[in-house]
This record gives C-alpha cells, sequence and structure tokens, in this order.
C-alpha cells in the first residue's frame, strides 16, 4: 500500500460521514436535545463525530431554519436545545428516502459486481 492509499482513503471517509452527520443531527432531534445529549446519542448509534464538527453543524442547520433552538434556563446549567422544525422533517424525509435508494443502487451494483 503506498502512502498516499490511507490519506485517500480517510479523504472519501471523512466525505461519507460529513452527510450522514447532517441526516443524523436532523433525525436525533425529533425530540429536544442540547448539544452534548446530541453528541452522546449519535455517538451511542454508532456515529463519531466531533464537538468542534456538530456545534457549528447546529448553528447551520438553525440558520437554514432546519432546526428550532430555545434556551432552557430551569437547570443550574442553561442549554440551547435544538428541535427539528417542519421544514426539518421534510429535508430529513427527503434525505432518508434519498439514502435508502443510494444503498439499494450500491448493494445491486455490488451483487453485479460480484457475479
Amino acid at each position: 500500500m503506498s502512502t498516499s492509499e490511507p490519506e485517500a482513503l480517510a479523504t472519501h471517509l471523512q466525505e461519507i460521514r460529513r452527510g450522514t452527520v447532517v441526516l443524523a443531527s436532523l433525525v436525533a432531534c425529533r425530540r429536544p436535545q442540547y448539544g452534548y445529549s446530541l453528541l452522546s446519542s449519535l455517538e451511542e448509534s454508532g456515529i463519531h463525530v466531533e464537538a468542534n464538527t456538530l456545534y457549528p453543524l447546529l448553528r447551520r442547520l438553525e440558520k437554514q431554519g432546519l432546526l428550532a433552538a430555545e434556551w432552557n434556563t430551569e437547570e443550574a446549567r442553561p442549554r440551547k436545545y435544538y428541535t427539528l422544525t417542519e421544514d426539518g422533517a421534510q429535508v430529513a424525509q427527503t434525505l432518508r428516502d434519498d439514502w435508502l435508494a443510494l444503498t439499494a443502487s450500491l448493494t445491486a451494483l455490488w451483487k453485479d459486481a460480484q457475479s
């Protein structure tokens, strides 16, 4: 294996994960989540994401109107909770449908290549 191959693989894996984290975050925010709880939920589901990646993503999804944010100051430590909006739910459904179609296509392609 040449020295550039692991680097190229890491880049491709990062590209796949980037889109996966967006969809996973939208799905997880069907119930209110604050940043750390979302990070934990994703990790428990097998989706690893760094905090320095997740927090800017949450702000971007909020700015796009896909997540709504609300501060909860009732607890000792104020937390910003994110919840999926109606537009976010529609986008999540479309992304999920596309994900499933791509998975089916890749599975068929993989099987065809094995024959």
